[in-house]
């Protein structure tokens, strides 16, 4: 419990002495009953048995910040470092801010965040883990880092950019409303800090003394709608119609004069102007390169399991030639290597890999648990079906067929919440149907296209059935690279128009990435010319061969600067950062010229891949066994 000094001030203090019953968003403020069972217990903070007698504890909280009062100082961020013990490439609170105008008339608005204690928290919903709860205690969310297993979706799905991912010890931390100075009545340390009396807190929709605006909206901050988020803001200073970020973000704000007086719109910033790059190490060796080869393997295997299990079960004679066993059994071998890889370098990717097994954690909300659990259910379905296809005999193919069916409904479950868990509404470049198209027709176009280079490896090629299994996989690719194309028009044309990050996404996919973008677009035009001349030319000569080769590379060149692009181009909805501090641009150029190695920069690099292989195996042995048996235990003792 936090102490209480002899000589604190009186502004440092909760002083609610009313509140109301609803927040403007029509939740109630009182979280519980007075008679629930989860009133009058302990927090149990730092294990000490005590209850706060604050007369508001089971209220919700929030934060108050005067836009017009905060100088920039950055104590908070210090109050709040210092009192969490964080290292200096972390922040729970950060102070950005935007700027507009020319001097003498040159105007800037700091802004001041961290996790704002959401009534609906989409951070909570979305952990794999469980590592967060919302308590009804000051409607804290707080979050347990040594639960965390540092997938980062949580990170993904916040507009605030409130979860903080460590990359050095491979998990988050946040926030945590202090709630061992609330429970004492103080307020958090970073309100208590504040020089210019910009920050309050306390009961949310209570207007601070002296205080005439509580409004939900200032010039960088994202939607309320995705969260509902617990602070609010005055801001009475104007500001020029046109502001501007400092950081790396193409984002600047303009004042919707047409609607109510103060609200800013987001619109594009040619930071980069409109020439054309490359980008092909950010491109290709990004942060999210794992997800680029998991989700690509993961909807090949599914795409091809399902097409040959389909061919066995209704017995479709265009696709007859895969169940001949020169074909079959290579292929299957195939499927397994490559799902393998791309679970591999998926877990790998974890900052606590040895903890992966805490993803089915939450499968009541998180889509991230119900995609894991059905490419797993795939994954065993698959080894299943292999393993028991070995033995001629009545009782093993019923297995192996049982197998084959946990399969295709594990792939296709695991490939609908794959889509799911990438309709962030805090990432508006994701949020959009295209994503979907783009999933499918991988799983189209390049299932076939594992199945085609099988066959051509494995069967005759002037044999009748090979040329009509050929025939039929070359349009199911055909389909696919259609439905991708199809979206990727579509996504272009709602992103350029769009009034949000995905604007600024676009801007970035057609200037930074521009020549790796067009680079993507000529390959699917030209897989999808190599389609129709396949389809009607076939692969009877060498000419064919040449064909398809070509179809192969153009395709897997084309998926992976597509998928890489899906991930490097995406913008949060994230608040503004400054000059160095939270800027993605002095971050990127920190690393590259080894400023990363000064700690007083705050940047550190991306250890995020702590264990290899044998390490990995060591830590699972010694560390995690017991864990893993006891975690079991848990799930079935609820």
């Amino acid at each position: 419990m936090a102490e209480v000094r002899a000589d604190e001030p009186k502004y440092a203090f909760l002083n609610d002495k009313a509140a109301q019953k609803q927040n403007r968003y029509g939740q109630n403020i009182e979280l519980t009953h007075k008679a629930s069972e989860l009133r009058n217990r302990s927090l149990n903070i730092n294990n000490i048995p005590v209850i706060g007698e604050n007369p508001n504890r089971y209220k919700q909280h929030g934060f108050y910040f005067n836009a017009d009062n905060c100088i920039g100082c950055h104590a908070c961020e210090s109050a709040c470092s210092e009192k969490n013990d964080l290292p200096v490439h972390l922040a729970y609170r950060s102070v950005g801010f935007v700027e507009g105008g020319s001097y003498p008339a040159y105007k800037r608005l700091n802004i001041s965040m961290a996790c704002n204690h959401c009534d609906d928290p989409v951070c909570l919903k979305g952990c794999p883990t469980r590592a967060y709860t919302k308590f009804a205690e000051y409607g804290a969310v707080l979050q347990d880092p040594d639960i965390c297993f540092g997938c980062g979706y949580c990170t993904w799905v916040c507009p605030y950019n409130a979860p903080q991912l460590d990359p050095v010890k491979g998990e988050v931390s946040k926030c945590n409303m202090c709630v061992d100075r609330l429970e004492v009545n103080l307020k958090p340390a970073c309100v208590a800090a504040c020089l210019g009396n910009a920050l309050d807190f306390g009961v949310i929709e209570n207007i601070p003394q002296n205080r005439v605006q509580a409004k939900t909206a200032i010039p960088g901050f994202p939607s309320t709608e995705i969260t509902h988020p617990n602070i609010r803001f005055q801001q009475n200073r104007p500001m020029p119609k046109e502001i501007t970020r400092t950081d790396a973000m193409p984002l600047k704000y303009l004042r919707d004069d047409e609607e109510e007086k103060g609200l800013f719109r987001t619109a594009v910033d040619d930071k980069h102007r409109w020439e054309k790059h490359w980008n092909l190490k950010k491109l290709l060796t990004s942060h999210e390169s794992a997800h680029v080869i998991f989700t690509l393997c993961t909807q090949a295997t599914v795409g091809a399991f399902i097409m040959t299990v389909a061919a066995s079960w209704l017995g479709l004679p265009l696709l007859a030639a895969l169940q001949e066993p020169y074909l079959k059994w290579p292929l299957l071998i195939a499927l397994v290597m490559i799902a393998t890889t791309g679970l591999f370098k998926l877990n790998m990717h974890l900052g606590k890999p040895h903890r992966f097994y805490r993803g089915f954690n939450n499968l009541r909300w998180s889509p991230v648990s119900r995609e894991i659990a059905g490419v797993s259910l795939f994954y065993t379905g698959l080894l299943g079906h292999v393993f028991f296809a070995l033995f001629d005999h009545a009782f093993a193919r019923f297995l192996a067929n049982a197998f084959a069916l946990i399969g295709v409904a594990g792939g296709a479950v695991g490939l609908f919440y794959m889509y799911k868990l990438y309709r962030i509404p805090a990432r508006p470049f994701w949020n959009h149907w295209q994503t979907g198209s783009a999933f499918l027709g991988s799983m189209l176009g390049l299932g076939a296209l594992i199945i085609a280079a099988m066959c051509v490896v494995t069967q005759p090629l002037a044999v009748e059935s090979t040329r009509t299994v050929l025939h039929t996989l070359i349009l199911i690719m055909m389909t696919g690279l259609a439905l991708e194309g199809i979206g990727h028009l579509a996504h272009a044309h709602d992103m350029r128009h769009s009034n949000h990050e995905g604007a600024a996404s676009y801007y970035r996919q057609v200037t930074q990435y521009g020549k790796s973008y067009i680079f993507r677009n000529v390959l699917l035009g030209v897989s999808l010319m190599l389609t129709l001349f396949l389809a009607l030319h076939g692969f009877s000569d060498y000419l064919g061969l040449i064909a398809g080769l070509a179809l192969l590379l153009s395709m897997l060149t084309g998926s992976a600067f597509g998928r890489s692009l899906f991930f490097v181009l995406v913008i949060p909805t994230t608040m503004p950062g400054a000059f160095f501090w939270k800027n993605s641009g002095f971050i990127e150029h920190a690393r590259e010229t080894g400023l990363a190695e000064m700690p007083q920069h705050g940047v550190a690099y991306e250890h995020h891949h702590p264990f290899k292989l044998g390490e990995l195996l060591e830590t699972i042995r010694e560390n995690s066994i017991q864990d893993m048996i006891a975690h079991v235990k848990g799930i079935f003792g609820k």
